[in-house]
């Protein structure tokens, strides 16, 4: 999946001379953790966070008081911006994004295509592809395995369970939980198919390392 199918559009933005008093009220009012700064012609010169606002103000100034507190009357956006700030495209995969917010610990990034700036995608908006893609919106058992890493294990098990009539939400797998050799595999399915969520763990049991599963916000620890 792409940015461009999850990034936040309407991107409240402030110029390079945009006043910090006024960057504030907005933060306080729309509850928002950064800006995206632009100039005349809508590229990217800068990024502006809450912390950036935070660490300008006294400890003194309370948002929404009214006050001209000396100097930060005339500080702008271009006096306290991170500028050339990392950036990502609308093409771009939303797990390489995910990686590059970690990576960089940063809690989203501006989506520039040709310079021009077309969004921003955030923390919250990768919790939503994360909701999405693991199916957990849509209900139903998660299932955990422990699969030696190697063609065959992840198919043989796939198609054991089609052939029982179990329906799938999404498949994943994780390689940094466990030896090398193995990995973990977590099923979402939505239908367990021609038998009961218990008749259907009794198989898996005896057939597969099932670690754990999970119904109805339940888990229940097998290894």
């Amino acid at each position: 999946m792409l940015v461009r199918e999850w990034m936040t559009c309407n991107v409240i933005t402030l110029g390079v001379n945009s006043s910090i008093l006024d960057a504030a009220e907005i933060l306080r009012e729309k509850n928002i953790r950064q800006f995206p700064v632009i100039d005349d012609d809508n590229q990217l010169v800068g990024i502006v966070s809450d912390r950036d606002i935070r660490d300008a103000m006294p400890s003194k100034y309370v948002p929404g008081d009214g006050a001209a507190n000396g100097g930060l009357t005339t500080l702008t956006a271009a006096d306290i911006m991170t500028p050339d700030p990392i950036s990502t495209n609308s093409d771009t995969c939303m797990d390489i994004v995910a990686e590059a917010l970690v990576k960089n610990k940063v809690g989203g990034l501006p989506v520039v295509d040709n310079g021009v700036l077309k969004g921003i995608i955030t923390q919250a908006d990768v919790m939503r592809f994360l909701c999405s893609t693991t199916g957990v919106i849509r209900g139903g058992i998660q299932l955990a395995f422990r699969l030696e890493a190697r063609p065959g294990p992840l198919a043989d098990l796939l198609s054991d369970l089609r052939d029982k009539g179990v329906v799938f939400t999404s498949v994943f797998t994780a390689y940094d939980l466990d030896n090398p050799g193995y990995r973990h595999a977590y099923l979402r399915v939505s239908d367990t198919g021609d038998r009961t969520v218990e008749k259907l763990v009794e198989h898996l049991q005896a057939a597969y390392e099932l670690l754990y599963y999970v119904n109805e916000g339940v888990t229940i620890d097998l290894a």
